[in-house]
């Protein structure tokens, strides 16, 4: 297949755009670079520089390449920019979005993936459960509020102009080449700072000093495999989390992290981060399409090291 990848220059964006070379498909990378990076980019996609706001870069492309489908993971994606911008993150998530959903209706794509968030788009989870899709969304930050309003709108155009959609709700995803220089990704900035032996900060999930808030961490080839099985038209339900189930506070992935580095650095405390939900775990559904799903211990133990094998490689 002829698969745009929006996003594939960055984290996740860039493992499914390899994972899909492997699997002999005609990939075109969309990616504005702005967070992303060039050397991400597998040498044999195609690649096009184009911001997704621009709606005739984005139409020109589609043209050029006909897509057979598109997986869609550009975003701004984190909360706490989200909250201090809120506009900014509207225009990329959702103008920025619809101007590719509207090219991937008008080339009839045969199949949409979206990344959405598990992690954000619940809500406040109740101690020790779990959310499934059938929980109505509550969104408490403007990043939240955005990835739902694209939800929205798909089922409106799937419903009035025909599109084959998967969404994918993805808990909190770590992994090799995540960013360790943004706001969003608390699993690359912890090993970052401890590797350059700075200070790590927990974020209070009620007051400060507690152990902090409580997510499911998810690795990132789980997240690969389930962009795969949606392009494939494998997941028969419109909506899928990408998640572990397992809860884990801040405290104790910091500890995780510890081990997998064989050190132990300076934690600091602070308050509670504005927009953060306090207790996010979500419940897989279609299970046996992803599982089993990478344990925590051994995902961080290969984070730790493409962390380590890139900062030699820089040295």
């Amino acid at each position: 297949m002829r698969i745009i990848v929006t996003g594939g220059a960055g984290f996740i964006g860039s493992h499914i755009a390899s994972a899909l070379i492997e699997e002999r498909h005609h990939v075109l990378v969309l990616d504005d670079l702005s967070t992303g990076t060039a050397a991400n980019i597998p040498a044999s996609a195609e690649f096009a520089k184009a911001d997704i706001r621009d709606a005739d870069a984005v139409g020109k492309i589609f043209d050029d390449f006909k897509p057979d489908a598109v997986t869609h993971q550009a975003a701004q994606t984190s909360v706490a920019v989200s909250t201090r911008e809120p506009i900014r993150d509207a225009e990329i998530n959702i103008i920025g979005s619809l101007n590719i959903i509207h090219q991937s209706i008008r080339h009839r794509v045969e199949r949409f993936v979206f990344a959405s968030t598990g992690g954000a788009i619940y809500g406040e989870v109740p101690e020790g459960e779990l959310a499934a899709i059938d929980w109505t969304p509550v969104p408490l930050s403007p990043y939240a509020c955005s990835k739902f309003a694209i939800e929205s709108y798909l089922r409106s155009f799937d419903r009035n102009l025909g599109i084959r959609y998967t969404i994918l709700r993805y808990a909190n995803v770590y992994g090799p080449r995540q960013d360790p220089h943004g706001e969003a990704g608390v699993v690359a900035i912890f090993i970052d700072r401890l590797l350059n032996q700075r200070p790590i900060q927990i974020n209070a999930r009620k007051v400060e000093g507690d152990p902090g808030c409580i997510r499911d961490y998810v690795y990132v080839d789980d997240v690969v495999r389930a962009n795969l099985v949606a392009l494939r038209g494998e997941v028969k339900v419109p909506i899928l989390n990408v998640c572990t189930g397992i809860a884990t506070a801040t405290m104790r992935l910091a500890q995780v992290i510890e081990d997998a580095l064989g050190c132990h650095g300076e934690v600091r405390f602070a308050g509670r981060r504005s927009g953060d939900v306090e207790y996010s775990v979500l419940q897989a559904n279609e299970a046996g399409l992803l599982a089993p799903m990478m344990p925590l211990e051994r995902g961080i133990r290969e984070t730790v090291q493409w962390f380590r094998s890139s900062s030699a490689s820089r040295a």
